[in-house]
C-alpha cells in the first residue's frame, strides 16, 4: 500500500543527513499505486529518492519525491550455467548480493556493501573492485511517465559509461525504474586483481564467492564511514578520464601516480583520491564537514551540517586539485 507524506524531513531519508524537507513523498509498492501518483496530471518537479545514498540536498526539495518500497528479489529462468534474476527496485542491493552468494551465483559479488537500492544501480552503473552493474545487468524495467506505460529497456540501450546511463540524461525526469533483470553464473568467475582484494581473499582460504564477498566488505569498511556515524555519500567525486598525453605528463612529473585504463580511446583514468590527497585535502575539515582521512574521495557531516556547507567543500577540493594539477575532477553525487 502507498503512503504519502507532506513537508516530510528528510534528513534520517538521505545519506548525509543534511536536515531539508520535501513538500511531498510518496512511497509505493506496485505499478499500479505508482501510476495513481501521476493519475491527476504530472508534477513540475519530481524524482526518484530511493535509499538516499547517492544525493545532497542543498535546500527544501519543492515537488514530488518517489521512494520504492517493493524488495522482491527472484530467478525469472534457470538456464543451467547461467541464471537470470529480477530484483524490484526498493530492494537493498547488498541485500541482493548477499542473495546471490547465499544462492551459489557469481558476478556480483566485488559490489558488496555498496549503499542504495537495486533500481539505482543501472542509474549510477555503480561499480567497485573492477566490476560495474553493467556487466551483469540484461533488462530494466521502467515506469514511462509521459506516456503512462511500462518498457523495459536491453542492456545495449542503457548507454552504460563510467557512472554513466540513459537514465541520468535522456530518461530523467521521463522514467521511474521498478525493476532490474540481472544474469548470472554457477560458474566460478573470481576477479581478483584489483587493489588489496587478492591478498584478502587469500588471507580468508582462497577464491569462494563467500571468500570475496568477505574479504571486500572488510576493505571497503576499513577504509570508508559508516553512514550511521558520519553522514556521506561514498565517493563523492569520479575518476577523471584524460588524453594519454596528459596522463604520461604527469606520470613524469609524479611517478607515483597511479594511472589505469579508460573505456574511452585514447585516454586513462586517474585516481581522484589520490589526486585529492597530494593536493593537501585528505583530513582536511572546515566546520561541521571534512574529507574523510583514510579515503579522500568521502566528504563528511561531521554533524549537524547543511548541504550547501558539503557543496562548498567539494567545490574546495576541485579547486585544489584544479590548481595543483590542472585537472576537473567532477561529483559523482546527485546534487539537488
Amino acid at each position: 500500500m502507498s503512503k504519502e507524506f507532506h513537508r516530510i524531513d528528510l534528513c534520517d531519508r538521505n545519506s548525509f543527513h543534511v536536515r531539508q524537507h520535501a513538500d511531498r513523498l510518496v512511497e509505493f509498492e506496485t505499478v499500479e499505486e505508482l501510476r495513481a501518483v501521476f493519475a491527476a496530471g504530472i508534477p513540475d518537479r519530481w524524482t526518484v529518492l530511493a535509499g538516499g545514498n547517492n544525493i545532497l540536498f542543498t535546500r527544501d526539495y519543492e515537488g514530488l519525491l518517489l521512494t520504492p518500497t517493493s524488495q522482491r528479489i527472484e530467478i525469472v529462468e534457470d538456464l543451467g550455467e547461467h541464471v537470470r534474476v529480477r530484483i524490484d527496485a526498493g530492494a537493498e542491493w547488498d541485500d541482493a548480493v548477499a542473495w546471490a552468494v547465499e544462492h551459489g551465483l557469481w558476478g556480483i559479488e566485488n559490489l558488496s556493501l555498496i549503499p542504495g537500492k537495486a533500481g539505482a544501480a543501472p542509474v549510477q552503473n555503480i561499480g567497485a573492485y573492477g566490476r560495474e552493474a553493467k556487466d551483469v545487468i540484461r533488462r530494466v524495467e521502467m515506469y514511462c511517465v509521459e506516456s503512462d506505460s511500462m518498457l523495459t529497456l536491453d542492456a545495449e540501450h542503457c548507454r552504460f559509461g563510467y557512472r554513466e546511463s540513459v537514465f541520468k540524461h535522456e530518461l530523467r525526469g521521463r522514467a521511474v525504474i521498478t525493476a532490474i533483470e540481472i544474469l548470472l553464473s554457477r560458474t566460478p568467475q573470481p576477479h581478483l586483481g584489483y587493489g588489496d582484494v587478492e591478498r584478502e581473499v587469500e588471507a580468508r582460504g582462497g577464491a569462494t564467492l563467500r571468500n570475496i564477498r568477505d574479504a571486500i566488505c572488510a576493505i571497503r569498511r576499513a577504509k570508508l564511514p559508516d553512514t550511521a556515524e558520519l553522514g556521506n555519500a561514498g565517493s563523492f567525486f569520479k575518476n577523471p578520464a584524460v588524453d594519454l598525453a596528459v596522463a604520461e605528463r604527469l606520470r613524469a612529473e609524479w611517478p607515483d601516480m597511479p594511472l589505469y585504463p579508460a573505456q574511452e580511446a585514447g585516454k586513462a583514468k586517474l585516481a581522484a583520491g589520490w589526486l585529492i590527497d597530494k593536493a593537501g585535502m585528505k583530513g582536511y575539515r572546515e566546520g561541521r564537514v571534512g574529507v574523510h582521512e583514510r579515503q579522500a574521495l568521502v566528504l563528511v557531516n561531521l554533524g549537524g551540517a547543511t548541504g550547501g556547507e558539503v557543496l562548498a567543500l567539494a567545490q574546495k577540493v576541485q579547486a585544489a586539485v584544479r590548481d595543483m594539477f590542472g585537472i576537473a575532477i567532477d561529483t559523482e553525487v546527485n546534487i539537488l
